[in-house]
């Protein structure tokens, strides 16, 4: 009871002194305003992009070959809108929020400081980097699976002027990617039906790779389909309506099939010229490298010898008739959507 009194006490003072209510959490922090980005863009002037995608969907290989042009610079992961703890985290505090409002503070203009400030982090981490590059543009890549449309309104509250490109993968492919991922480099998440089944696959991987046997379990492919569906439908769905012209959004599958052009529409989205000469060329020579061969047997070579890393279809000889089913119930209209069926007969 006594400590109870004393909160309500404190809290009293505190706005008696400060004219402001005295709270645990912090308010929400409000987009920046237009005169802001305007102001913040004279300070850093490099033009913004940001590449999201579901986890496993190529974009690490879209960061590589986007940077390719001498007058762009991309790395990889920020994760500033697409994984908890957001950028937010950094001035969230009831005390951040105080100080930053303060009246007495002649450096705020009457406002909130912490849009300001965020985004004058995320810039100065971009641009130390690429500045140097001599480049015009740069960006981050993050996969944007865990928070999927709630990673484009954060995006879009700090960075109204930048651009947001959206790559996607067949749900289906990029779901065994993933599983294969999780076989080799985050054993921590498996639990002991998934051990059996890895331990089943790297002793015999046949059945496997005949579709006779699943290297799913039955929620792990239901939540594939469930995860990729929102992701891909959230993602899409935000990003045409906050960006608009703004926004671009492209297949793996045409990356692989059609690079240049693809590419090219790219580079003129992000509106850097794409006749320099040797520009082909450097593109075509980073599409043979494949810098994680290497670690990836080192770390499994057992799981990663029955595969191509980045194949597309890899699901027609891995999935069951089990999975099929799942996959078509739940993602059958998302398939069909962005074109890689057309129909649920398959």
């Amino acid at each position: 009871m006594i400590n109870r009194i004393f909160v309500r006490l404190m809290k009293a003072i505190s706005f008696l002194v400060s004219g402001r209510e005295c709270r645990s959490n912090r308010g929400e922090i409000s987009p920046l305003r237009p005169e802001e980005v305007e102001e913040i863009k004279q300070i850093f002037p490099l033009d913004k992009f940001f590449i999201f995608g579901h986890a496993r969907s190529g974009t690490t290989l879209l960061t590589r070959l986007i940077r390719t042009h001498p007058g762009v610079h991309c790395n990889y992961q920020g994760h500033f809108f697409t994984r908890k703890p957001t950028i937010e985290k950094l001035v969230d505090s009831a005390e951040i929020e105080s100080w930053f409002n303060r009246p007495s503070n002649r450096w705020n203009h009457g406002g909130d400081l912490s849009p300001i400030v965020l985004r004058a982090v995320i810039d100065f981490i971009l641009e130390r980097e690429a500045r140097p590059l001599g480049v015009t543009t740069v960006g981050d890549k993050s996969p944007n699976n865990l928070m999927n449309g709630e990673s484009v309104r954060l995006l879009n509250k700090f960075y109204p002027d930048g651009k947001l490109i959206f790559l996607v993968r067949d749900g289906r492919d990029a779901a065994i990617s993933h599983r294969l991922q999780s076989f080799i480099d985050a054993t921590q998440h498996l639990n002991k039906q998934d051990w059996d089944i890895r331990k089943s696959f790297e002793r015999n991987p046949e059945p496997f790779m005949l579709g006779k046997r699943s290297i799913f379990t039955s929620d792990g492919i239901r939540k594939a389909a469930e995860n990729w569906v929102q992701n891909v439908e959230e993602t899409n769905h935000i990003g045409r309506e906050l960006y608009k012209e703004q926004y671009i959004s492209l297949r793996y599958e045409d990356l692989i099939n059609s690079s240049w052009a693809q590419m090219s529409r790219l580079w003129s989205f992000l509106s850097v010229d794409t006749e320099i000469d040797g520009l082909r060329e450097s593109l075509e020579k980073e599409l043979k490298r494949n810098p994680d061969a290497k670690w990836q047997l080192e770390k499994g070579s057992n799981l990663i010898e029955p595969f191509q890393k980045g194949k597309i279809d890899s699901w027609k000889k891995l999935f069951t008739q089990h999975d099929i089913n799942v996959y078509k119930e739940i993602a059958g209209d998302s398939l069909i959507k962005w074109g890689y069926e057309m129909d649920k007969n398959w």
